[in-house]
């Protein structure tokens, strides 16, 4: 599937902000499965200097620095990508969920399986996640099943949150949004040992004819990416939309957690208050 995506974001500030550096993860990760045709980056006010380059997780960092006073900064992505995950394995192929646990512990995935700023331990996160995962399960059998048991028990609701709930919140109102959601699989996983990071990226905004319109339309979106072992690699499951990967999500990068990929965070000299606003079309082409 190819996709035009564009992102705006704007920053309105009640003062003038006499100095701003500002990290943005906006660009789409190049992968096997997806192909960056065209992405373009441009900002208001003219930054007076950018330096772009891999960060920790190998994802396309920018940063932006402004030396002129401003009342106004905005931030828009252009992109053509185009997206074909493949499908997984078999459910019942995959290893027991106990053996990639003790593997994950080490190698590529280890960074993944610990606590991060916005995922602490959780022991309600893990005793929620076990259910779908007895002894001996496949471990996407139980992944599969933990996905859909969060998109029924969950419901979407913008602003019961914000970017810094706890799980223990989210996990007692069992409410949220795809972040919460994307936060809480990662705290039941990685309680259990199994490695799991947080994809950011966007959702198709038009649903196919016929379907429903996916919950998290029209902004950003964030996902799981979990560990199936050495021999498999990683699986992205969606479960704000019980969905494993396919051609209607789009990455932009992964971390720990939201803290490691947010779209635009920055420190700011001035300002006072302010507000903040964002525009995403994701078109199907």
């Amino acid at each position: 599937m190819r996709y035009r995506l564009r992102h705006v974001t704007r920053y309105r500030y009640a003062e003038p902000v006499d100095l701003a550096a500002h990290l943005l993860h906006l660009t789409p990760r190049v992968l096997p499965q997806q192909a960056v045709l065209a992405a373009t980056l441009t900002a208001t006010p003219e930054p007076a200097r950018t330096v772009t380059r891999p960060d920790h997780f190998g994802n396309t960092a920018g940063w932006l620095f402004l030396d002129a006073p401003h009342d106004r900064f905005a931030v828009t992505l252009a992109a053509e990508v185009a997206v074909a995950f493949p499908a997984p394995p078999l459910a019942a192929r995959t290893l027991r969920w106990e053996q990639v646990a003790a593997d994950g512990m080490t190698g590529e995935a280890a960074e993944f399986a610990f606590a991060s700023p916005l995922v602490s331990d959780e022991p309600a996160a893990g005793a929620y996640a076990a259910a779908s995962f007895p002894a001996g399960r496949p471990v996407l059998a139980g992944l599969l099943d933990l996905t859909a048991r969060i998109r029924r028990d969950f419901a979407f609701r913008p602003g019961a949150t914000t970017v810094a709930t706890p799980v223990a919140r989210v996990l007692a109102q069992r409410a949220g949004v795809c972040q919460d959601f994307a936060h809480l699989m990662i705290a039941g996983l990685r309680a259990l040992g199994l490695p799991a990071r947080y994809v950011s990226g966007y959702v198709r905004t038009r649903p196919p004819p016929g379907e429903a319109a996916r919950r998290g339309a029209d902004q950003s979106h964030a996902w799981v990416g979990a560990w199936l072992g050495p021999g498999l690699g990683w699986v992205d499951l969606d479960p704000t939309n019980d969905l494993v990967v396919a051609e209607e999500h789009v990455v932009l990068g992964w971390g720990r957690d939201f803290g490691d990929v947010s779209p635009l965070r920055g420190v700011i000299l001035g300002g006072g208050a302010h507000d903040v606003a964002a525009e995403v079309e994701l078109e199907a082409l």
